[in-house]
């Protein structure tokens, strides 16, 4: 590592250890090796004794810190830099921006040496108005004017005028009259909204009716409400304001420009509308815009959260498994795309049936049934338009195996992008979809790697918040959950190999190509024979590979290569080979795992050996459970009181939408989620959680059905 790098990092990780609530020598722990090239998930899988046992919240949570301050610190350079070009840093100036611990003290401080347009004020003071302006903030006699007027000054009046400007720029650039109105803010603002001259009786306007005449403290208001209204800014529907009283504001500016003892009469009444006019053209716009900012960026961190949580929740349900499969493309015009996989997820045979034209029923019937040699275990199901007839159409069948609904969010997406084309360059697009909705079912998590995560359907909002932040956020998830079950590396695919620990598209391109090559990897070891993969990438990818086929009984577990000669240490000391320890976990059970501990291994290291030892490459996943929905196939069918099944699709702030399979969700307020209080819907549901709820509200010409879970068994 550089010595600035180092000596960059000690000097951040106090405050990042504090900020965090955590010890420095963890996150001085974690920080080095991330910089060093290290995964969160290698980290908080492999390296527990060096950081303490941080999981991957805490050591993404100082991963983003670091960045964070990082940042701060170049923007402290860079100030520094343009201070010092035009000679403007003072030694107080100096400390006071050394002594700066967020982005906007920084800028608080930068603001009056800041490079700016010809002010209001900067055009007084080129016309020798600013000694007028000092006598007025230093009080006492009121100045005389007179002396002032001349040349582009024509009266006593514009002297003043220009003097007012001076004042109102210089208490709007400093730094300590900022920070207290920027706290007075913080505290008191009120977020306005009003609908837009001329908008109201707008058709297009009517879904933002709610917030024509909306207020709310700024501080308090829910995310998803701030949204809204910046949606309907943003569309020309609705004027938004978010200032504290001008009351409050107006009194903490006198009470840091104003004297009693100095300033009074009519010098007081021109400090007062100088103050005036600073707060309102200068100050407030200028505050409102940042707290409008920082209150977005808090509602676009809690979206990502939320659209993170849906998605590890949706990349991490039950797989069918390594079984054949027949997968239906549904449609009405253009018939059901038909297409049965091997227990790889291969394409075996295609079809089109048209089960909803009386007609060519058996004919379909036939063709479902003409794939049986090829001993499917179930059938998936596409849940878009037509599933849910489709589904009963099969079902009806009687084909002895379980007929299954699956999510088709962004299959089309899929179908038309260029992993499916690369997969399948001869294939129509909605033979792609079925084979996609087929493999949802056998894999959810290999499946859905190769879409991007924005376009899986479990967010909210995802189109409004910072695009950056949320592809950050989100590529996050989905590399925690690939590691978290581990890849095959004899099958992955390249999109599925990307996500591993140190690898990324170019590693998994080579990886596959090799691969194909050679005919397959004898053992982790020979990872190190693939082009570009040296070392490092081996050190952080080889713990979340499985081989199952391999010569090494290790390599299909998640124990990493650097620790196999400690498995055998463990084998050799209860004297059998390792091969019977994997078979006989039971041997360990009780075993004084003290007794292994050294060389930069410890007892969290050593249960994680343990346990994966007695369950070699097992998934963390959940069990693959059979779900039905009840006999009802449209919102008309409802009525309050009736309870149902139903499986969860988005998890939001405000309460839950689940699918009753009549192709409109309902949602379960987070005041219905239970009989006890309920801060976040996240502690009660999950993203494709089966669960029952009861209808409240069957509203047809909103489209609106309100569902409650109380009093009900959570799980079906």
């Amino acid at each position: 590592m550089p010595a600035e790098t180092a000596t960059d990092l000690s000097a951040l990780i106090p405050a990042l250890a504090a900020e965090l609530k955590l010890r420095p020598a963890q996150v001085e722990a974690a920080a080095r090796l991330l910089d060093e090239g290290a995964t969160v998930p290698f980290i908080a899988r492999y390296r527990k004794e060096a950081t303490g046992a941080l999981d991957e919240v805490a050591i993404a949570a100082i991963a983003d810190g670091l960045a964070r301050l990082r940042e701060l610190e170049k923007r402290r350079a860079a100030i520094r830099a343009s201070l010092e070009e035009r000679a403007l840093l003072t030694p107080a100036l100096a400390g006071a921006l050394a002594a700066a611990r967020t982005l906007a003290a920084l800028e608080d401080l930068y603001l009056p040496y800041r490079p700016k347009r010809r002010t209001r004020a900067q055009q007084a003071r080129e016309r020798g108005l600013a000694p007028l302006a000092e006598a007025l903030l230093a009080g006492g006699r009121f100045p005389d004017p007179a002396p002032f007027v001349g040349g582009e000054v024509a009266d006593a009046e514009a002297a003043l005028a220009g003097a007012r400007d001076i004042i109102a720029e210089t208490a709007s650039e400093d730094a300590a009259t900022r920070a207290e109105l920027r706290q007075l803010v913080q505290r008191q603002a009120r977020l306005v909204s009003a609908v837009a001259r001329g908008k109201r009786e707008n058709e297009e306007a009517a879904k933002f009716r709610d917030w024509f005449e909306w207020s709310e403290e700024l501080a308090r208001g829910p995310a998803h409400r701030l949204r809204a209204t910046l949606r309907g800014r943003e569309a020309g529907f609705l004027t938004l304001s978010a200032q504290p009283p001008a009351e409050s504001a107006l009194a903490l500016l006198r009470q840091r420009w104003l004297r009693p003892d100095r300033h009074q009469g009519r010098g007081r009444e021109q400090l007062d509308l100088a103050l005036a006019d600073g707060w309102e053209r200068l100050l407030a716009p200028s505050l409102e815009t940042e707290a409008l900012g920082q209150a977005k960026e808090r509602a676009d961190a809690e979206a990502i959260k939320v659209f993170a949580e849906n998605l590890r929740g949706l990349l991490l349900a039950a797989p069918f498994g390594r079984r054949a499969v027949l997968a239906v493309d549904p449609g009405l015009r253009t018939g059901g795309k038909t297409v049965a996989l091997d227990d790889q997820g291969a394409l075996l045979a295609t079809a089109t049936i048209f089960p909803h034209e009386p007609r060519r029923q058996a004919e379909a019937a036939a063709t479902i049934r003409a794939p049986a040699a090829h001993r499917p275990a179930a059938v998936a199901v596409g849940n878009g338009t037509a599933g849910r007839e489709t589904a009963d159409f099969l079902e009806g069948l009687a084909l002895g195996i379980p007929v299954v609904l699956v999510s088709e969010s962004g299959a089309s997406i899929y179908s038309a992008g260029e992993v499916a084309r690369r997969e399948f360059p001869e294939l129509d697009l909605t033979v792609r979809g079925a084979i996609s909705i087929g493999r949802r079912l056998q894999d959810p998590l290999a499946e859905l790697v190769k879409l991007d995560p924005k376009s899986i359907g479990v967010g909210q909002y995802q189109h409004d918040v910072d695009q950056a932040a949320l592809r950050a956020g989100l590529e996050r998830v989905v590399e925690s959950c690939v590691n978290a079950v581990g890849v095959e590396l004899s099958t992955a695919s390249e999109e599925l190999l990307a996500y591993v620990s140190g690898l990324g598209p170019a590693l998994a391109k080579a990886i596959v190509a090799y691969r194909r090559e050679h005919g397959g990897f004898r053992d982790r070891r020979e990872l190190r024979e693939v082009p570009r993969l040296g070392a490092k990438a081996f050190e952080q990818c080889a713990g979340f590979l499985r081989l199952r086929e391999s010569r090494e009984p290790l390599d299909a577990s998640a124990v990493h290569p650097e620790r196999y000669p400690l498995v055998k240490r463990m084998a050799a000391d209860l004297a059998v080979e390792v091969g019977e320890l994997l078979r006989r976990p039971e041997l360990l059970r009780g075993a004084e795992l003290k007794r292994w501990c050294g060389d930069g291994v410890g007892e969290p290291t050593l249960r994680d050996i343990v346990a994966e030892l007695a369950k070699p490459g097992r998934d963390p996943r959940p069990e693959f459970a059979l779900f039905r929905f009840a006999d009802v196939h449209k919102p008309e069918d409802l009525a309050p009181g009736m309870v149902l099944p139903g499986i969860v699709t988005n998890v939001t702030r405000f309460g839950a939408f689940v699918d009753l399979g009549i192709k409109q969700d309902g949602l379960v307020h987070i005041s219905e989620l239970s009989e006890r209080f309920v801060n976040d819907p996240a502690e009660v549901v999950a993203v494709r959680q089966q669960v029952r709820v009861r209808v409240l509200l069957v509203d047809l010409p909103r489209r609106r059905i309100a569902l409650s879970m109380k009093g009900l068994q959570g799980k079906v």
